[in-house]
């Protein structure tokens, strides 16, 4: 097969790749509608449970069954356009001086919060009563931080877990 008629066949969707995205929108659509539906009968504890797992073991076979009917092309297609589509919208690999210091304080402040709330609750209005919304609130700080920061954060957050990866500071890269 030619490398125009590979590429034609990964860009042009077919009933295939209809077919297992159908298949895959099911299976998130089964447990997610399916379970609260469930609930909502009034059956014995026993045969919720148990229907709500087959729900969840079904959900997870029709997963691999749309796998299997896209084949590898429609799957390459589908990890294309969304790692693209990611890719458009996530985080430089450069950032100013003045947007990483306000990531850094986006990134500190849930992580300090988090340590000292249960010392200093008391003095927090309302935390007892909303802890749930005091913790969204961090952690959407804190994964909105991390756009902030820009890619070059990740690259410093991963040297830290990588032994053989030395410091070098600014007058080291200029000689």
């Amino acid at each position: 097969m030619s490398e125009a008629a590979s590429t034609l066949e990964q860009t042009a969707p077919g009933w295939r790749l209809k077919s297992g995205i159908g298949i895959f929108v099911l299976s998130i659509i089964l447990p997610v509608a399916g379970i609260p539906a469930v609930a909502s009968l009034g059956l014995s504890g026993t045969t919720s449970t148990s229907v709500s797992a087959a729900l969840l073991v079904s959900a997870e076979v029709l997963g691999i069954l749309a796998v299997a009917v896209m084949g590898k092309p429609g799957y390459l297609y589908i990890k294309s356009r969304v790692l693209g589509f990611l890719k458009q919208y996530g985080p430089p690999k450069e950032v100013s001086r003045a947007r990483y210091n306000v990531g850094l304080a986006m990134f500190s402040v849930p992580i300090l919060f988090g340590w000292l709330a249960p010392y200093t609750h008391e003095s927090i209005p309302g935390f007892a009563s909303h802890l749930l919304y005091y913790a969204i609130g961090g952690d959407i700080l804190l994964v909105t931080s991390l756009f902030v920061l820009g890619g070059d954060f990740w690259d410093k957050v991963k040297s830290l877990f990588v032994y053989s990866d030395k410091v070098c500071s600014a007058n080291e890269k200029k000689s």
